[in-house]
């Protein structure tokens, strides 16, 4: 299914790539300037930032290739999708497991359900678990334990009821992530009880 992806959701979702890179390349600069100081310690300090940062710039970039890039020829280099949520989830305290059933999903319902992570890991601002499964019906899930923490926006968003020009760089992900489910013949829902939260993507 053919979905048009109006200029503003770009921007925003260019906004919010920036915005994750923002720090560690900062960090990097920072570690560069320590290089110049004279005192051995500060220079080893210095590599240390600098490695550390450029790896946590690495980790994001190959995870939003992935999120928001083109599935190009059916496949992509890099690595599988559940490695690049583990080191994007590496400097959080969201852990992540993933069904047997949903390792095998296609390339497009995994792109699916990694950005329903980034959701998921957002409602989670002190920390849990989330989980990737298929359901009976098929499509994909992703469940969050933890302190939920989804605004009335962010619903707003998931549900497509909030207009393009409303949008933040906050709620875009969830717009987007609904187009992406769109896509694939799905409707993505948000439900929550308690302490649980389930993002869902069924092929109608």
């Amino acid at each position: 299914m053919d979905v048009a992806v109006d200029l503003r959701i770009v921007e925003l979702l260019s906004a919010r790539l920036c915005h994750e890179l923002v720090s560690p390349t900062g960090a990097i600069a920072n570690g560069v300037e320590l290089l110049g100081e004279d005192d051995p310690e500060f220079a080893r300090e210095a590599v240390a930032l600098i490695g550390e940062s450029a790896r946590k710039a690495g980790r994001r970039l190959q995870f939003y290739r992935f999120a928001y890039g083109t599935l190009s020829g059916g496949g992509t280099a890099g690595p599988p999708p559940r490695d690049l949520i583990a080191g994007f989830l590496a400097d959080g305290k969201a852990s992540c497991v993933w069904s047997e059933a949903a390792l095998g999903l296609p390339l497009d319902w995994l792109k699916l359900g990694c950005n329903m992570l980034v959701l998921a890991a957002e409602a989670l601002p002190r920390g849990g678990e989330l989980r990737v499964a298929v359901p009976e019906a098929g499509g994909i899930a992703v469940s969050a334990s933890g302190t939920i923490n989804l605004t009335a926006e962010a619903r707003s968003a998931v549900a497509m009821e909030t207009p393009v020009e409303a949008l933040t760089s906050r709620t875009v992900q969830g717009y987007f992530t609904a187009l992406l489910a769109r896509r694939l013949g799905a409707v993505l829902a948000a439900t929550s009880a308690g302490d649980e939260l389930v993002l869902s993507a069924a092929a109608g």
